[in-house]
C-alpha cells in the first residue's frame, strides 16, 4: 500500500499549526485583549478575534472560533482550535469522523491493488 499517494491528496490544506508556549500577558492585559477579541468576534471578525484569543490562550474564546469555522465547513481548522483551546468534548467527534475517513482511504488503495 502506497501511503504517500493517500496523504498527497491533502497536500493543499495548510495542516496543524504547533502552539506550545503562549506568550506571558498579565491578568489586566488578558482580561482587555479578550473583550477585544469578543467584540471582533461578534461583529464578525473571526479572524481577528481568533489571533487575540491565541495570544491570551482563552479557551472558550478559541472553541467559539472552532464553532464558527465548522459551521462554515472548515472542519480541519475547527478541529485546529478544539486541540489548542483544549476542547475535547468538540474535538473527539472530529478526530473520529477522520478516522473513519483515513481507514477508508487505506481500504481503498488496498482494493485497487
Amino acid at each position: 500500500m502506497d501511503y504517500q499517494k493517500i496523504f498527497e491528496r491533502f497536500e493543499s490544506s495548510e495542516g496543524f499549526i504547533k502552539a506550545t508556549v503562549k506568550p506571558s500577558v498579565d491578568g489586566s492585559t488578558k482580561a482587555a485583549l479578550n473583550r477585544k477579541g469578543n467584540v471582533l468576534f461578534n461583529s464578525g471578525d473571526a479572524e481577528g478575534a481568533k489571533r487575540i484569543f491565541l495570544t491570551t490562550g482563552y479557551s472558550d474564546g478559541l472553541s467559539r472560533v472552532g464553532d464558527f469555522y465548522k459551521s462554515k465547513g472548515r472542519i480541519l481548522d475547527a478541529l485546529k482550535m478544539y486541540w489548542i483551546a483544549p476542547d475535547r468534548t468538540k474535538a473527539d467527534p472530529i478526530i473520529q469522523q477522520l478516522s473513519e475517513l483515513i481507514r477508508y482511504f487505506m481500504n481503498e488503495e488496498v482494493e485497487d491493488e
